[in-house]
């Protein structure tokens, strides 16, 4: 299924942005409890309470997703013209991402200040606190699937999309602290190259939002599940 594709490369290109990737092993240190320097000497990294983090702001994208299903539900006897909104939608937002325009609105980022203590709730609250935080790189990319999510059918497949948006954070967000030596020595070889990944991901949801404006995403979709038939197995 094309769309859950998009979602998962989303959600890569989400963590790989210049606003996430930098912020990473700042995360990490915060979320675990220890510093950066016990982090790296730990060879053995507790990992629960990064995988509590990813679940805390995987909750909030699929709620996300599903209301915006929700709401495109209402919108379905007008569904030429929230296709062609939802299409409009994720142009604009990827034409930002490529940093052809720049409306500032979309650079805003909220900070939610949250109580770091041991406790199995904490990294959660966290997680969420991010999720709700509409990071400068992420608000457009997100807010680009979420505009895929409101042509969807049913709820299901809002949620289905949004869980493979988060799959495509959350994966290499906790591979990063199981790895984090690696990471830091990625991240620092990786930032040349971060304005050319943002670039790239926006061109794809670029011809995403132009396949949905001209109504071809299904047909992309149908070619894709025909090459490669497996894929149906994803939804």
């Amino acid at each position: 299924m094309i769309e859950l594709l998009v979602a998962l490369g989303a959600g890569l290109i989400s963590f790989l942005s210049p606003c996430v990737l930098p912020l990473i092993p700042g995360y990490i240190s915060y979320v675990s409890g220890s510093s950066l320097n016990e982090l790296i000497e730990n060879k053995n990294t507790n990992l629960i309470p990064i995988i509590l983090f990813t679940i805390g702001f995987s909750i909030v994208f699929i709620i996300f997703g599903a209301a915006a299903t929700y709401i495109g539900q209402f919108l379905l006897q007008n569904s030429f013209e929230l296709r062609i909104l939802a299409g409009t939608v994720i142009i604009i937002f990827s034409l930002q991402i490529i940093g052809i325009i720049n409306f500032k609105f979309l650079n805003y980022e909220k900070r939610i200040q949250t109580n770091n203590n041991k406790s199995i709730i904490s990294p959660l609250l966290i997680g969420a606190a991010f999720g709700f935080g509409w990071t400068p790189c992420i608000g457009p990319i997100l807010g680009s699937i979420l505009a895929l999510a409101a042509t969807e059918e049913n709820i299901n497949k809002g949620i289905l999309l949004l869980f493979f948006y988060s799959l495509g954070l959350a994966i290499p967000f906790i591979l990063s602290g199981f790895l984090i030596q690696k990471f830091l020595i990625f991240s620092k070889n990786f930032k040349k190259n971060i304005n050319l990944v943002s670039k790239i991901g926006g061109s794809i949801l670029l011809i995403t939002g132009i396949l949905i404006l001209t109504n071809q995403l299904q047909a992309l979709g149908y070619y894709i599940l025909n090459v490669f038939p497996f894929l149906q197995n994803f939804g």
